[in-house]
């Protein structure tokens, strides 16, 4: 059947007014900001605010700043350590095998 409503798939509001309908846009800047692997992004901000001193670069993650010969360092990252790392930071070798040898001792049934 082809009746149905007139209006199918348009929205509220839409149609060709633009900007007068919107009101005005903020006057922008835009700032170009560089990652450590030569990544350029440009955000724009309201002329009014203040623009921070680093910027996330969204290809690689780093960290972006406005001078383009000395950008901000990449973040070190620590490695995965497992259990017995942070066990061996904590317990010196002669406290490791002192309390292996308490453990084997009550085990046998020597203590």
């Amino acid at each position: 059947m082809a009746g149905g409503n007139a209006i199918r798939g348009s929205r509220v509001g839409a149609g060709p007014m633009g900007e007068a309908e919107r009101g005005e846009s903020a006057p922008r800047l835009r700032i170009s900001f560089w990652c450590s692997n030569g990544h350029e992004t440009k955000p724009s901000f309201a002329s009014d605010a203040q623009v921070p001193d680093t910027w996330d670069c969204p290809r690689c993650g780093f960290p972006a700043g406005t001078d383009q010969d000395n950008p901000p360092d990449p973040p070190r990252t620590e490695p995965y350590k497992t259990h017995l790392a942070y066990v061996r930071e904590r317990r010196s070798d002669a406290d490791g095998e002192a309390i292996l040898a308490e453990a084997l001792a009550k085990l046998r049934g020597e203590i």
